[in-house]
């Protein structure tokens, strides 16, 4: 399934995803938003994943969710 999103994503489609799957949204997705407790605590682009600013960013990557 990701891997057909994936190239609808490259095709230029554009898309709504709620995923866990970091890896995947880093790689397609043009801008990022990070909610937790129905609160946004990030926006950026994939390269925020890699720098996260707020500790509730930094822990949710850093358990693998």
């Amino acid at each position: 399934v990701l891997k057909v999103m994936e190239a609808l994503a490259k095709g230029g489609m554009t898309m709504l995803v709620v995923t866990h799957e970091m890896a995947f949204a880093r790689r397609v997705a043009d801008r990022v938003i990070f909610m937790h407790t129905g609160k946004v605590w990030e926006t950026g682009t994939g390269e925020m994943l890699s720098h996260p600013q707020t500790p509730e960013l930094r822990e949710f990557l850093a358990n693998g969710l």
